[in-house]
């Protein structure tokens, strides 16, 4: 029978690196409800065996089942463990230049937040590498990184910094194969694009096993599907190509727009029969475009853990759009159609994605996942159903769903320690006791500690 050691002799701050040579005890994660992100279930009463930094077992508690006498056994009946949070929408360069906030700072923000890693959402490659290279030097502190291309665009693209022109289909297959041998996992085809050459995009991406993410302008998200992007960023990817053209001359169409017209009917179905992946990114829109003049977003608690370089930036790009208050009430329904489609998106059983597009003015890194959970439930999500968003369909889009996203033997020991139910109240993925990365524990407070405040 199990010996069990008492968690209080653990160390408060348990975070401990290991040489290539060693060996660590296994760490046993016993009695907890666990998250199934296949079934959506939470399943009572589990242990976990972690050894080096993958899932070896989950078993019954009651399991007879021995341990060596120098395994690290944790006591966490009562407690609820969930895979490691994915962002599925992040940038780790671009803004860096005008927040003065560099990547590499931004990484234990996301750790102590339960977000165990990131997906590029299109950054410059050669700075992108290089965070993702000191996060794999640093995995105490960082999430794990899942690269992407810069933002394939038109020229000049809309984004100097971060874009990449491509103007003539002949140059694709050569910056797909240049792409692969930076290891990135996605391409992003951004606003300047048309058909043309976003069809090459997919097609080449394809050819090399890589994944193709569109936030849409000129290509339309019924070309993009029909040509089999993989997933679309943004709810606007959608929105936008829901629009009937008579509306568009009636006063607040937006906001008051009919989703069940034939135009969104007949894209959704699509999306749905496809399974494109479709990724809100509502928190965007609610805390930097639209409603960043509502003191529940630019004074929202979860910004107090920021650098004070990126606030200030946020506040004068806040200054800057000095959003009107006689507007709010459109403001605020465009946000809830936003919601409204994402929730039919949902239904149709399309695959939903959860991302923030953090560092974007008042979109904390790692602490807005929260904020989009939350989101997500409000536009008619289950909180079981985030959970698997956030969990196993983020890995998917990834490409990693046979190593992250689950907790089940043969996975990777991404995982967060809660102590309370997200599937009652998602609300609860913030009550966050410990996490474990690549088989480390860790406790938020001491992630935070190795962030720069000022």
């Amino acid at each position: 029978m199990i010996a069990w050691i008492s968690l209080v002799m653990f160390p408060q701050t348990y975070l401990v690196a290991l040489s290539a040579e060693e060996s660590p005890p296994a760490l046993v994660l016993h009695g907890a409800s666990v998250f199934d992100s296949t079934s959506g279930l939470m399943i009572k009463n589990r242990t976990v065996v972690v050894e080096n930094n993958q899932i070896t077992a989950v078993v019954p508690s009651e399991s007879d089942r021995e341990f060596t006498s120098d395994s690290r056994i944790m006591d966490l009946q009562g407690k609820y463990i969930i895979p490691g949070l994915i962002d599925a929408h992040v940038h780790l360069v671009h803004l860096a230049d005008r927040t003065h906030v560099t990547g590499d700072e931004l990484l234990p923000l996301f750790l102590a937040a339960g977000v165990t890693a990131v997906r590029s959402a299109g950054d410059a490659i050669v700075a992108q590498v290089g965070v993702a290279h000191y996060a794999r030097a640093n995995r105490k502190i960082s999430p794990r990184i899942f690269m992407s291309s810069p933002l394939i665009d038109r020229n000049p693209p809309l984004h100097e910094d971060v874009g990449y022109p491509i103007t003539d289909p002949a140059q694709v297959a050569e910056f797909v194969r240049d792409m692969k041998s930076w290891n990135v996992r996605s391409l992003k085809i951004y606003v300047g694009i048309d058909r043309k050459i976003g069809k090459k995009v997919i097609d080449e991406a394809h050819l090399h096993g890589l994944k193709v993410m569109g936030h849409l302008g000129n290509y339309s998200a019924q070309d993009a599907v029909t040509d089999g992007i993989d997933c679309l960023e943004h709810i606007w990817s959608v929105f936008n190509y829901s629009i009937p053209p008579e509306v568009t001359n009636l006063p607040n169409f937006r906001s008051n727009l009919d989703l069940n017209n034939p135009r969104c009917q007949s894209l959704v179905n699509a999306i749905a029969k496809r399974k494109v992946a479709v990724d809100p990114t509502l928190v965007v829109f609610r805390n930097m475009i639209y409603l960043n003049d509502l003191e529940s977003v630019h004074m929202h608690p979860d910004l107090d853990r920021m650098p004070h370089r990126l606030i200030r930036y946020w506040e004068s790009y806040r200054r800057t759009v000095n959003l009107q208050v006689n507007t709010r009430k459109e403001r605020t329904n465009e946000i809830r159609k936003y919601q409204e489609l994402t929730g039919i998106l949902y239904r149709a059983g399309v695959p939903i994605l959860v991302g923030t597009d953090a560092p974007e003015p008042f979109v904390p890194p790692g602490y807005s996942m929260h904020q989009e959970l939350e989101l997500l439930v409000q536009s008619g999500m289950p909180p079981a159903a985030v959970l698997q968003s956030a969990t196993r369909n983020n890995a998917r889009i990834v490409g990693s769903d046979d190593d992250l996203g689950r907790i089940a033997p043969g996975y990777l020991a991404d995982m967060v320690i809660l102590s309370d139910d997200p599937t009652a109240d998602i609300r609860n993925t913030r009550r966050i006791e410990w996490i474990v990365h690549d088989g480390l524990l860790a406790r938020p407070e001491e992630l935070l500690k190795e962030v720069s405040i000022e």
